[in-house]
């Protein structure tokens, strides 16, 4: 696919500075920028590459102004790493999938929308329902009455156990398991423990991400819930009856305990952790490998540390922690 600098800008509602008829039929990272590419500057930190960068286009910010000559036309956006995946996105050539590949087991009892793609070892149970356009990739298992969305994709191997629901347009890589069941157990007067059945489901909500090898339990009773926009990384563990926020963004190897309540547009760091039944209010910023044993009340909070704290509280204690390692002269 070839585009113009202006065809860029027009779909990007952006500004051309220098010439509008160079053409680009990629992305590449500013650093590697070649003849041909389009490239972007969303962090000065990389601010020197631009004025030796032989790509053809490169995105800026609309307040940015620079230092020294630039070779390469600009097109200055309202904020270029967001232009940026829009321009991939552009250039992607990945096709959905069509058709259906066998062997597949699809019960009759099941409910297939139209242009849906199902791979070869998928397993869809009974009373299941597939929206318009879902992408079922090979072995994915769909238990009995799951409701998938329209527009969904299932990649290699998710799991998706009985009476799940998950929205539209919502992607799950490999492997992640949706509805498994809650670690409940219930000690006995003889010291063993005691399975709580976990009846509940798990219920995801419109254009969620989830990422490879995460796991999100079921409820004990009720649903446990993944809200509008959430964006969950690899290897993530959401416990049972957990409530994660509309837009919260979750790190990697992070974790939540039962019960607890995430708010929205929360920020979770890699290898972060909650324990349950906490309340943590929206826009909370948690910092990675923090541990949140407390509810949090006020919005907009920052934390790190473990326990956590406020980040400012941390700071200044661990600069006395540095300061007093120091042997004195």
């Amino acid at each position: 696919m070839e585009l113009t600098a202006q065809m860029i800008a027009d779909q990007l509602h952006g500004q051309v500075v220098g010439d509008p008829h160079v053409r680009v039929t990629n992305v590449a990272r500013i650093e590697f920028g070649k003849k041909g590419a389009a490239c972007f500057l969303a962090n000065m930190k990389y601010e020197k590459y631009l004025y030796k960068t032989k790509a053809s286009v490169v995105l800026v910010n609309r307040d940015f102004s620079p230092k020294e000559k630039v070779k390469t036309t600009l097109i200055k956006v309202d904020d270029a790493y967001t232009a940026v995946a829009l321009l991939i996105g552009m250039f992607s050539t990945a096709k959905r999938k069509k058709g259906w590949e066998f062997p597949h087991c699809v019960s009759r009892k099941a409910t297939i929308g139209r242009r849906v793609y199902i791979g070869a070892h998928s397993y869809i149970g009974k009373r299941a329902v597939v929206g318009n356009g879902a992408q079922i990739y090979p072995q994915v298992y769909i238990g009995e009455h799951v409701k998938i969305g329209a527009g969904t994709t299932l990649y290699p191997g998710v799991k998706v156990y009985d009476h799940c629901v998950i929205g539209e347009h919502c992607i799950i890589h490999a492997n992640a398991v949706i509805g498994s069941d809650g670690f409940g157990f219930a000690p006995t007067q003889d010291g063993t423990y005691m399975k709580i059945p976990q009846t509940g489901n798990v219920v995801i909500e419109d254009q969620v991400e989830i990422g490879a090898n995460t796991v999100i339990d079921r409820a004990t009773m009720g649903s446990t819930i993944i809200r509008k926009g959430v964006k969950l990384d690899n290897l993530i563990q959401i416990a049972h009856n957990v409530e994660v926020g509309a837009h919260t963004v979750m790190a990697a190897q992070s974790g939540i305990a039962g019960s607890t309540q995430l708010g929205e547009r929360c920020m979770v760091g890699g290898q972060a952790g909650f324990a349950g039944h906490l309340t943590i209010a929206h826009g909370t910023k948690v910092g990675a490998q923090a541990a949140v044993i407390g509810s949090v009340k006020e919005e907009g909070t920052a934390l790190l540390g473990m326990p956590a704290i406020d980040h400012k509280t941390y700071m200044r204690a661990y600069a006395l922690f540095r300061k007093s390692g120091k042997k004195k002269p």
